[in-house]
């Protein structure tokens, strides 16, 4: 007979199971702490119990684990400063969807040279989760497929599914049964529906094909995940100003859902200029404080150094602290926004619970 099955299949490489890796690296008591805590004040902030801005910055993506370790440093010192106004919460994104090819990110190809050791890069993967969250400080990031979170989401505080896979039903399904809130984003034309439809799907249970954490393939059904909310990031037009604002609120009202929206200040709001982040950040600050309560955080793509380079797969020849997907603020400006924010924040006499 002739074959018929993997015909464009050029080989299979085995993989060590969740259970495995999280032996190797198992989750310290820090870590632990930091994590439940870190969940437990972001769905405090969703349902308008703390007052405090959810403030998800970071990384476009990480792909040098020394700079990260840096920035995450520096970062766990301002958030420290920041904590009675602001829930400081780092991107560490491992996975980048690409519109047609390019560099998917530190887990697929974590030696940047086009060998997809994916081994190696979740082994990155979580030692950074580990380390960033040993420091105190809670982590944020982009699932991309269904079978990352069971190696790497135990360390995860907030996740993100991403514009391109809002609509998705294995994503849906997926974030259904996460541990952590999760933020859907609009598509990338600006349809808000994609992503309300999104929030109902996964706050309802679901079944689906997976893996357990001995990577054996499974049947997960789960119970539904009631901390989904909306992520502003832009389409055609930006969609940070009062009236876009108004019309997502009135949106999710609508569907019964919470109002609760996060805001991008990167991606079309910014059109992809690292300048623009900060114009579309005050934009939002000022809305909150003329009381926008449905404003309850905002994302902020920041890196060591401003702006991006072209990618190279000789890490070699990279400059060190700046990004090699989409353009970042610099650490000064970012510093300089929240240290701002929390002094405007204070200077209207309110007072968020810590």
């Amino acid at each position: 007979m002739e074959r018929t099955q993997d015909l464009r299949v050029g080989g299979y490489k085995p993989m060590m199971s969740p259970k495995q890796l999280m032996e190797e690296l198992p989750m310290s008591a820090k870590a632990n702490q930091t994590v439940v805590a870190g969940r437990d004040a972001i769905q405090k902030i969703l349902g308008k119990e703390d007052a405090r801005l959810l403030v998800v910055v970071g990384p476009c993506s990480i792909h040098d684990e020394s700079a990260a370790f840096e920035y995450a440093g520096r970062l766990a010192e301002l958030a420290d400063k920041v904590k009675e106004t602001q829930l400081v919460v780092m991107r560490v994104y491992f996975e980048k969807p690409r519109t047609t090819v390019g560099w998917k990110g530190l887990i697929n190809d974590p030696l940047l040279d086009g060998s997809c050791d994916i081994r190696t890069g979740l082994r990155k993967a979580r030692r950074l989760l580990l380390k960033t969250t040993e420091i105190g400080l809670p982590t944020a990031t982009e699932f991309l497929e269904s079978v990352t979170p069971q190696y790497i989401a135990d360390l995860v505080c907030w996740a993100a599914i991403g514009a391109r896979t809002t609509e998705s039903q294995i994503h849906r399904e997926m974030a259904s049964g996460l541990s952590m809130p999760v933020g859907f984003k609009n598509g990338t034309d600006g349809n808000m529906a994609t992503a309300i439809n999104a929030l109902i799907a996964a706050r309802a249970p679901q079944s689906f094909l997976g893996i357990d954490h001995d990577g054996r393939t499974c049947i997960v059904q789960t119970v539904g995940n009631p901390f989904g909310h909306i992520v502003l990031r832009g389409g055609k037009r930006p969609n940070y100003d009062r009236i876009s604002v108004e019309e997502a609120r009135l949106d999710l009202i609508t569907k019964d859902l919470p109002d609760s929206i996060v805001v991008d200040c990167s991606h079309a709001n910014s059109r992809k200029k690292h300048q623009g982040q900060a114009i579309v950040w005050k934009h939002i600050l000022e809305q909150r404080l003329s009381g926008t309560d449905s404003l309850i955080g905002m994302m902020l793509e920041s890196n060591l150094s401003e702006g991006n380079q072209k990618f190279s797969s000789d890490p070699s020849q990279l400059t060190y602290g700046v990004s090699v997907t989409d353009e970042c603020i610099s650490w000064e400006t970012t510093e300089s926004l929240l240290l701002s924010t929390h002094e405007r924040i204070l200077e209207t006499g309110f007072k968020a619970a810590v």
